[in-house]
């Protein structure tokens, strides 16, 4: 029995909540993002409050669905109102980005060519001067997403360290071998 879907949800004044049929639609200042709910879901909404639950016909299934509902619904929420930001840090001799036009990132990371990659149009780019990368947008599956598509390109390595890391990651160096 999921202990995350017996608790309820409190709706900013500032954000609308519709729900049809098994479609949640969340809009707030930021934007707006909807999302398709399973089809054991119930979704009670009193006053500014959200309770969660499911139809009982498959007892633990349906609290599975019911607290993961719930978490992706919060997060919803919290996405319109404040956002997500996920900031990545290129570390190495010559490793730098670009940005060009408003989409398309050009990254060096010391292959014989520049890397380009397409940003989504909900994700907005901010590139600061000393080799950092902060992608900030309302989605946070797609934030994440991003960011993990972009580290991917160069995984920071275990013995100089060099790569594109996340804010405050830590890698482990490891000692070289000796003779």
């Amino acid at each position: 029995m999921s202990r995350i879907a017996k608790s309820s949800i409190t709706i900013p004044e500032n954000v609308t909540f519709f729900l049809s049929k098994l479609e949640v639609i969340i809009n707030g200042p930021l934007g707006s993002l909807t999302r398709k709910i399973h089809k054991c879901i119930k979704i009670t909404r009193k006053n500014n409050s959200l309770f969660f639950s499911h139809d009982h016909l498959s007892e633990s299934y349906g609290w599975m669905q019911a607290g993961t509902y719930r978490s992706l619904v919060y997060t919803m929420i919290v996405g319109v109102t404040v956002g997500f930001k996920k900031q990545l840090n290129l570390i190495g001799i010559g490793y730098r980005v670009i940005m060009e036009n408003t989409n398309i990132l050009k990254l060096y990371l010391g292959f014989s060519h520049p890397i380009i990659y397409k940003i989504p149009n909900t994700i907005k780019v901010i590139l600061l001067p000393q080799n950092e990368i902060v992608l900030t947008g309302i989605d946070k599956q797609l934030v994440g997403q991003v960011a993990a598509n972009i580290r991917s390109y160069r995984i920071p390595e275990p013995y100089k360290g060099k790569g594109i890391r996340y804010l405050n990651e830590v890698v482990r160096i490891k000692e070289a071998k000796k003779k």
